[in-house]
């Protein structure tokens, strides 16, 4: 299996939970594939565990990709890091689908040269955000990291340590007073693909407002959003 190529012509593509399309989403397999190719960026989901620890899933359970269930914030890390995921091609033997930490993902973007996409999934502490930017920089990775928020307030709290961090607010729905909004707090925007046309795309840029979209897989629609100028597509397959 290969990634689906298109014209993508200035739009820079990010790999949705690694190359989600080809290898179990999340996991190190995954985030080593999209190393392996063109990819401008390598998105995760970030969650604190019961004891502390930053590891990378993004549900808030594991019972979708696992035969055991439990909540990933209520759950130790070594409980988590011995739970075997479900491969997407059903072998049980792979020793490369557990759930990573945060410093595994990072690590893997900066040995490809990938900007890693990390998205805060739920709403964290100013501590815990302050936590999450430490561990990146212990491995000397901040600057090459943009983060990702359904949370306004996760944002906010983002920006009061780090004014200067690339971030981009999360929506499922365009308003017409986002790009304004966004432009005023310097933060750019990723936005459920079909919610994009030409016009919308035109008037985040005129607000200073860099634009990425989900989850668009599909070719045709990947390809009108490049010509209309967009900055970013976040794919589980598209490269």
């Amino acid at each position: 299996m290969d990634s689906v190529k298109i014209n993508k012509r200035d739009t820079l593509m990010v790999a949705h939970r690694g190359l989600s399309g080809i290898e179990l989403e999340n996991t190190n397999a995954s985030f080593i594939a999209a190393g392996n190719r063109s990819y401008y960026g390598i998105e995760t989901d970030v969650h604190k565990t019961s004891d502390g620890r930053f590891v990378v899933f993004h549900d808030d359970n594991t019972g979708r990709l696992c035969p055991t269930d439990v909540v990933v914030e209520e759950t130790p890390f070594d409980t988590l890091r011995n739970l075997h995921l479900n491969d997407k091609y059903g072998d049980k033997e792979r020793a490369d689908t557990l759930i990573p930490t945060l410093k595994e993902y990072i690590a893997t973007c900066k040995r490809y040269d990938k900007i890693a996409v990390l998205e805060l999934k739920n709403e964290f502490t100013k501590d815990e955000i302050a936590a999450i930017c430490n561990e990146i920089k212990e491995l000397d990775y901040l600057p090459s990291v943009i983060f990702i928020s359904f949370s306004f307030v996760n944002m906010t709290r983002l920006r009061e340590l780090h004014p200067g961090q690339e971030a981009q607010f999360l929506t499922s729905r365009y308003q017409d007073d986002l790009p304004q909004i966004l432009g005023t707090h310097g933060l750019d925007i990723d936005i459920e693909y079909t919610q994009l046309n030409e016009e919308r795309i035109r008037t985040f840029h005129e607000h200073g407002v860099k634009v990425n979209c989900w989850t668009c897989d599909d070719p045709a629609f990947a390809e009108n959003l490049t010509a209309w100028g967009i900055d970013f597509i976040t794919s589980n397959i598209l490269e």
